[in-house]
Formats: structure tokens, C-alpha cells, sequence
């Protein structure tokens, strides 16, 4: 009985630790930019800058890039059919 108590427990650790795992994988393997790649593609009409902060972040931040658009990221399933595949997007947080 002493055991099954620490099943559950010791199964969503394991579960937590995979997960955490898999995002920074991903996370090292997105292709990054330098300032000046950037300040290069702006005015670019083949070229979305999207702002992906949250919001109390945003709102609090008095350095916004011009020509960025603002998503939130909570409702990325809601705006993401919305990008085209033919151009090039970059998304910035912070």
C-alpha cells in the first residue's frame, strides 16, 4: 500500500520533467536573429514582425518596435491561420 501512494506522485514528476524537457529542445532549436538581421527586414513587405508578449508585459513596456503587430499568445490558436506562409514572421517577447 506504502508504494501506490508515490506511484502518482513520482508519475506526474516524471510526465512534468518530459515536458520541460521537450520545450527546451524546441526552444534551442528556433532559428535566431541579430538586431541589425532585423532592423535589415523591417519595411520589408514580405515580413511580419509580431509582438507576442503578455499583456500586462506589453502594456507595461515603454519600448515597442514600429511596424510590429501585437498577438496575444493565450489565443495563438485563434490568429494563426491568419499568417501567411509566403512570408517571413518573426515573433518577439521580450
Amino acid at each position: 500500500m506504502r508504494q501506490r501512494r508515490w506511484i502518482t506522485p513520482l508519475l506526474v514528476l516524471g510526465i512534468a520533467a518530459v515536458v520541460g524537457f521537450t520545450s527546451i529542445v524546441a526552444a534551442e532549436s528556433v532559428p535566431r536573429m541579430t538586431k541589425e538581421e532585423l532592423k535589415e527586414m523591417l519595411g520589408n513587405s514580405d515580413f511580419v514582425l509580431l509582438d507576442v508578449r503578455r499583456g500586462s508585459d506589453w502594456d507595461a513596456s515603454e519600448f515597442k518596435i514600429t511596424g510590429a503587430v501585437r498577438k496575444d499568445p493565450a489565443e495563438f490558436d485563434q490568429w494563426k491561420g491568419e499568417l501567411s506562409k509566403e512570408r517571413t514572421i518573426v515573433l518577439y517577447c521580450a
